[in-house]
């Protein structure tokens, strides 16, 4: 079923991370930002639950800086494989805005380049020629929103999570992070707020990112607006997508990331399944 602007919809999002390790390992300890927050903008989370098969575990939940949803799970012992299942309801008013405070347009976190996103001089030329001539912020965003799509050809295997905004640009190829990276790499070189997003998009059977720029609020001075645009398809962010988190870059919301002792080796696999309901 696809997605329509005018009803309110409901997605149900089943994910797997499986671990597999060539022998016994223990003391695995894993940070897993998987779930959607309580609430982000005409986003709602109705219902969420985690579970570990294959091993005993034990999880807490906290909020991160930046209000995400973490889970730490620790699993003292893992004999060959441990899987993490997440499920979740989410609702989504598709006319719903995004809303922030006014001091997130200041927010350094969002201003300042991080080791991803640090813009190099072929960013900044490439910055300065897509925004030149814009007539506002939200004109300036969205040509360089475009300006990225046409700069990296999407690519899997062309790069890692390790890769930096500059060295995608310089391959001229990567995959949705890399769009993202680059995109708030040119917003961080010309002074616009913006963040990294991590989540799920219908038709994909994986974790999408894209960014949100952050613009003044013209009817309340004391918010702001979080615009969502997806580079890696040219585009603005409609509502066939369900945010899970928020960040500087992918380090602060890599979806599963920790530690283990033990001196085998270990391979992740994942799948996510997002299905959607209009409720009226």
């Amino acid at each position: 079923m696809t997605a329509t602007a005018a009803a309110r919809l409901e997605f149900e999002l089943h994910q797997t991370f499986r671990y597999r390790y060539a022998g016994p390992v223990a003391r695995v300890d894993q940070r897993l930002v998987v779930v959607p927050p309580p609430r982000h903008g005409g986003q709602v989370r109705r219902s969420h639950q985690l579970s570990v098969v294959g091993a005993t575990a034990e999880a807490n939940w906290s909020r991160d800086p930046f209000a995400n949803s973490v889970a730490r799970v620790r699993v003292p012992e893992v004999d060959g494989q441990v899987e993490f299942h997440i499920h979740a309801i989410i609702e989504r008013d598709p006319l719903g805005e995004t809303k922030v405070p006014a001091a997130a347009r200041s927010d350094p976190r969002y201003l300042l380049a991080t080791r991803l996103t640090t813009p190099d001089d072929a960013i900044s030329a490439a910055a300065n020629d897509a925004a030149s001539g814009a007539a506002s912020i939200a004109d300036a965003a969205e040509r360089l929103c475009l300006q990225v799509h046409r700069r990296l050809h999407y690519r899997k295997g062309a790069t890692s999570v390790f890769t930096t905004a500059a060295e995608a640009l310089a391959i001229g190829a990567g995959v949705c992070q890399d769009h993202a990276h680059l995109m708030l790499a040119m917003c961080r070189s010309l002074g616009i707020p913006a963040r990294y997003v991590s989540g799920h998009m219908l038709g994909e059977g994986s974790t999408h990112a894209w960014v949100e720029v952050i613009f003044a609020n013209p009817q309340d001075e004391r918010s702001a607006v979080a615009v969502a645009f997806d580079p890696c398809h040219g585009r603005r962010v409609d509502h066939s997508y369900v945010v899970v988190a928020v960040g500087r870059d992918y380090l602060d919301v890599a979806p599963v990331s920790g530690t283990y002792f033990g001196h085998h080796a270990n391979e992740l696999s994942s799948s996510t399944h997002l299905t959607v309901r209009h409720l009226g």
